[in-house]
């Protein structure tokens, strides 16, 4: 019998230690390129990141190429480094750097939105295969199998609009009390509601899946 997907996974190992190195190679090595280039060299912030990005967009490729799949953590750092380069344009007005805090998060939840209407699956599908499962392609196989459930499929769903909504509530609501409130006030009520948007919506998030594991919601498929 196949294991429903939101099943914990039998041997952590393996999916942690790829998770790990994913993070090391997307995250780790590009911003350490970037702090040594803007320290060392006198780059721009620019230069810097353009050459920092280069390390996740070659094992992206390299992912693409040997798995035909993306590595979530490498699209996400890109797109993190897409909304810095955006923001660098912009200029560095005090309210315009109260704003730019959140230009990650409003784009990622933007990004929700996107894949919603536009991509085989949503977002959050994708962030929980990657964080569930890793590369075991056997693994991989029983996550992406479940999506057949139409139970499993909006539970994604909602999730992933979920996060959408916060993620770019988030963002509205900082550039309009940046626009509007004094600068000390908007500076610390921008990181208050960040901080508080991120972990109430982790813990609706952890919340529902087990309500949904409770219910017994999500029943296996025969293999």
């Amino acid at each position: 019998m196949m294991s429903n997907m939101f099943n914990q996974a039998e041997n952590k190992n393996p999916v942690i230690k790829s998770l790990l190195i994913s993070l090391v190679m997307n995250v780790g090595v590009p911003l350490l390129i970037l702090y040594l280039l803007t320290k060392y060299t006198g780059l721009s912030e620019l230069m810097a990141l353009i050459i920092a990005s280069l390390v996740p967009i070659v094992t992206g490729i390299v992912e693409l190429v040997h798995n035909r799949r993306l590595d979530l953590v490498a699209v996400l750092f890109l797109l993190g480094v897409l909304t810095n380069i955006i923001a660098i344009f912009l200029g560095g007005d005090a309210r315009i750097l109260i704003i730019r805090e959140s230009f990650y998060t409003g784009a990622l939840g933007l990004f929700c939105f996107v894949s919603l209407l536009l991509m085989p699956r949503p977002l959050m599908f994708y962030v929980g295969r990657q964080m569930m499962v890793g590369n075991d392609p056997v693994r991989i196989s029983t996550y992406n199998a479940g999506w057949q459930q139409p139970r499993v499929r909006a539970v994604h769903r909602l999730i992933t609009t979920v996060w959408g909504c916060a993620l770019l509530g988030e963002f509205i609501v900082r550039v309009i009390i940046a626009l509007t409130l004094p600068l000390f006030v908007a500076y610390g009520l921008g990181t208050t509601i960040f901080v508080l948007t991120m972990t109430s919506t982790f813990a609706w998030t952890f919340a529902y899946i087990r309500r949904v594991r409770r219910g017994g919601e999500l029943v296996p498929q025969q293999s």
